[in-house]
């Protein structure tokens, strides 16, 4: 291929009209990459504000016990229930029991509250 002719390489100046409609535009650009670039460093500061005075809240499922003493207490079940098997989950407790009638229940016991949140009978179609 031949090399295009070294007038065509150089740019010609726009008109006066065009050069003013090209500094409007760039002038608008900058203005907006501007604004947007406030308005990001607004959210981030927002951001690190909320992160910095949050509070501490301490962990869900966490009981409160004096340092050196165990957790103590009573989980009521009906007369006659006998403990099959239980399961613990954070601070939930689940109670398979079989009842004084032969049927069979589950207890979801809540340690934090320290009371029964929860009973569903286990039963055969």
């Amino acid at each position: 291929m031949a090399r295009p002719i070294a007038e065509e390489d150089e740019e010609k100046p726009l008109d006066p009209a065009a050069e003013n409609v090209r500094r409007k535009l760039v002038r608008f650009m900058i203005v907006n990459l501007g604004l947007l670039f406030l308005a990001l460093m607004v959210v981030i500061g927002a951001l690190v504000y909320k992160a910095r005075n949050a509070p501490v809240a301490a962990p869900a499922g966490d009981v409160q016990a004096p340092a050196g003493a165990p957790l103590s207490g009573d989980i009521v079940l009906p007369v006659g229930a006998k403990v099959i098997s239980q399961s613990l989950s954070g601070n939930r407790l689940s109670i398979d029991a079989e009842l004084a009638d032969g049927s069979r229940s589950i207890f979801v016991y809540d340690i934090a509250e320290r009371r029964i949140i929860g009973q569903f009978s286990i039963r055969n179609k």
